[in-house]
């Protein structure tokens, strides 16, 4: 266009800007409008639902609490009337009416007992009788016998032993004349008094009402899950902003059903009780978001319709303005482009001679622009390469589309691989039978019209082709080094999928290849954790991941990480290293990840083999020296800390060289494992056996009550000793002489009293062996036991 045109073309009003500016103002105005009357229904909706919420559990707190302090009341009076002698000798109906008052008769009492200090059942509100039964194992009883707690305790909900029905127990510590404990009064709340509570108020489908102790512990809910009675919840996000106000608010997703609820709490008077109600979110704001969809639809219809109206007038009047810029830019763009395409770019007629060419045709074809039009394409491209194309031309100017490689030595000499495309440029709406009766008509009809020429497009790929020759020899070289080392390599996608398995990974893990491509690798290569540490937290934790998974997530090289076992479908097992690596691309995302494994089911069981016998005797299998000396420092720490006994006791064979001599070594050698075995049998699993060397063993007692029971453990291990040992065809009698030493009466350290053993186990053996003896501080040993042989 002109100079003079463009001088003339009028200039654009600044009335379409005013009214767009005009009709967003009015559009957002009227967004504006409806979000605020949206936001502010919902926040109503909201606060009326924790309103409701709040005095739901007002109530239900004031009776529950109500409740819980009359029953509280009537077991600090029943706690005083045992007390007295004289209400206990009453006659039975009188004793019980004086005992339990008209409070104990409520409609959700599950029985009251009073029990003595031993557990057992003393009084019993249901039975004028008392029924035969210890609960000394409850919790209500250990807290107030361990001297612990004060109070009213409100235990965990139990199954009742006695009915099988769901309690609350409530119970109070009750004392002698002296102060001294004297035993527990208990009683119970039955969980369906609760239940009844609940069932009696309107909720919504899936709301909820919980019962919880402070401590998280779930004791009923409703609707009414017996499965959840006694559950935990403490770890719950919901129930820990519980713990921090009286009452209050929260919202947060159940745990035992999952759905999102509004809690309203508030705790039960001054007991470690809360109560919440739980509203499920969907229903409180259901009917919202259906009033909301509502207006957001109808002001969404509003400011289109806004908007829309003013488009189309502006439209009107941009449109000869527009018009006019596009025909201007679209030759100047046009030129521009093709200047500045890093591709050769030409346009050839049906008759193949140029129309169009770019200025890249120069370093290839040796033609500018200019000296390209009208040069035939054999011409143009030479003629060894006009036979390698000529097909392809062929067929585009049939009206296919055609795209192939080729090769050439542009005009500087230098070996190129392009990427040629052939687009046929068709005129669908050509008058067939008038181009066919046309004389000077040179294109060509197809089915979908005539083929007025061909674009032609020629695009460098020769760093690409090197590049891709040369990926292929690093492919090939990583192919061949992951087949030829001896650890598993498995490959993945970002998602965890198989890509690769080397030979020895789908050895380890049962695969082919192809069969685990595409699967998700935990499928493939199941792991287990053995270290204690790394199972704790991966049951624990929900982030804690696999060295692979790790990996995927961001954290670069993952490993190596031991305790690991990979386990085969067929269920073999293999002890491995894992280590893990992610892959990512030049922007530094994630687009895989590489795990190794390497099989150490050798070095792991001889590391286990190598533990056991550093703490093992190889013969007999009992415990070293180091692990007794281990064990004897544990048994020491628990009789201080509980104030009973432990001994020591130092046996002796009688015989024994004999029978090697006799024999043989070998023959010795079955005598002392058969030997350990008796020892071991006559004594308990908190007790320990060691093998002290050649025919000599200790024996470490723990926790003994009093030292009267040594007589019955050295009668019990003389006597497992008496019976005859089978050696081959060989029947063998041989005696055990032996020495035992108390902690503390005979030492305050373990080396003490082992010697002590040693020097009463040397005294039976002068006093004829077959016998043991026990260590007496300033005195000669003392006879304990002898063999009844």
């Amino acid at each position: 266009m002109s100079t003079s045109a463009r001088s003339q073309t009028p200039t654009p009003t600044p009335t379409p800007t005013r009214l767009f500016v005009l009709a967003a103002l009015l559009t957002l105005g009227i967004g504006l409008l409806f979000v605020r009357a949206i936001w502010t229904a919902r926040t109503e909706q909201w606060e009326f639902a924790q309103r409701s919420g709040l005095n739901l559990t007002t109530a239900l707190e004031e009776s529950i609490g109500g409740t819980v302090r009359s029953f509280d009341k009537s077991l600090q009076g029943l706690a005083q009337v045992v007390k007295d002698p004289a209400a206990l000798a009453l006659p039975e109906p009188l004793r019980q009416r004086v005992l339990f008052d008209d409070s104990l008769r409520m409609r959700g009492n599950g029985g009251v007992v009073v029990l003595d200090a031993r557990g057992d059942i003393t009084i019993d509100y249901d039975n004028p009788v008392p029924r035969k039964a210890n609960l000394a194992d409850r919790t209500y009883f250990q807290v107030f016998a361990q001297g612990g707690y004060t109070g009213l305790y409100i235990g965990a909900p139990i199954k009742g032993r006695l009915t099988g029905e769901y309690l609350l127990p409530l119970s109070r510590a009750w004392h002698d004349a002296d102060g001294q404990f004297a035993g527990v009064v208990v009683g119970t709340i039955r969980l369906a008094y609760f239940n009844e509570l609940f069932g009696r108020l309107t909720l919504d489908e899936q709301s909820s009402i919980n019962l919880l102790r402070d401590d998280g512990t779930l004791i009923t809910r409703f609707p009414f899950v017996p499965q959840a009675v006694g559950k935990n919840l403490a770890a719950s996000p919901q129930f820990k902003a519980m713990q921090t106000a009286p009452s209050g608010t929260v919202v947060g997703q159940a745990g035992l059903d999952g759905v999102p609820r509004l809690y309203a709490y508030r705790r039960v008077a001054d007991y470690p009780l809360i109560l919440n109600v739980g509203q499920s979110v969907e229903q409180i704001m259901g009917r919202w978001l259906r009033s909301a969809w509502v207006m957001a639809g109808f002001a969404a219809t509003l400011m289109l319709a806004c908007m829309g109206l003013t488009f189309l007038f502006a439209r009107e009047m941009r449109r000869r303005q527009q018009v006019s810029a596009q025909l201007a830019d679209a030759e100047r763009g046009l030129r521009t482009v093709l200047d500045n395409a890093p591709s050769v770019i030409a346009y050839w007629d049906a008759r193949l001679h140029n129309r169009l060419a770019n200025g890249a045709c120069l370093p290839y074809f040796g033609f500018s622009t200019e000296e390209a039009r009208d040069v035939h394409l054999r011409d143009f491209l030479g003629a060894a390469l006009y036979t390698q194309v000529q097909s392809y031309v062929d067929k585009a100017l049939r009206g296919r589309r055609q795209l192939h490689e080729c090769s050439l030595i542009d005009d500087a000499g230098t070996a190129r691989h392009l990427l040629v495309s052939w687009i046929p440029d068709i005129d669908s709406a050509a008058n067939s039978a008038n181009s066919a009766n046309s004389a000077n008509s040179v294109g060509r009809e197809t089915e979908a019209g005539e083929v007025r020429g061909v674009f032609m497009q020629m695009t460098d790929i020769t760093e690409r082709k090197q590049v891709e020759d040369e990926l292929f020899e690093d492919k090939e070289r990583m192919r061949l080094t992951l087949q030829s080392i001896g650890d598993g390599v498995i490959c993945t996608d970002a998602q965890g999928r198989v890509s690769y398995l080397n030979p020895v990974a789908e050895h380890m893990t049962g695969w082919q290849a192809f069969d685990a491509a595409s699967r998700d690798v935990d499928e493939v290569c199941p792991l287990l954790q053995t270290d204690p540490d790394l199972a704790h937290a991966a049951e624990g934790d929900a982030a804690a991941l696999t060295p692979l998974r790790k990996a995927l997530a961001g954290r670069g090289v993952v490993g190596p990480t031991r305790g690991v076992v990979l386990q085969r479908f067929d269920g073999t097992r293999f002890d491995v290293e894992e280590t893990a690596s992610a892959i990512t691309d030049r922007h530094g995302h994630v687009t895989g990840a590489v795990m190794v494994l390497r099989d150490v089911t050798e070095g792991v069981a001889m590391a286990k083999r190598m533990a056991h016998l550093a703490q093992y005797d190889a013969l007999t299998d009992l415990p070293n020296r180091v692990l007794l000396q281990d064990r004897a420092r544990q048994g020491l720490a628990q009789a201080r800390r509980e104030g009973k006994l432990l001994a020591v006791a130092y046996l002796d064979l009688d015989g024994f060289k004999e029978v090697n001599d006799r024999l043989g070594h070998d023959a010795g050698d079955a005598l002392l494992v058969q030997i350990a075995q008796r020892l071991r049998s006559a004594t308990r699993a908190t007790d320990t056996v060691s093998r002290k060397g050649g025919d000599e063993f200790v024996v470490l007692l723990t926790g003994l009550a009093s030292a009267d029971m040594l007589d019955a453990v050295a009668a019990k291990l003389l006597a497992v000793c008496e019976a005859p040992f089978q050696l081959g065809d060989a029947a063998v009698v041989v005696g055990v002489s032996g020495g035992i030493a108390l902690y503390p009466l005979q030492g305050d350290n373990f080396e003490q009293i082992c010697r002590h053993a040693d020097i009463a186990m040397y005294a039976a053996k002068r006093a004829g062996r077959g016998r043991i003896y026990r260590f007496v501080e300033g005195g000669e040993p003392t006879y304990l036991a002898e063999s009844r042989r």
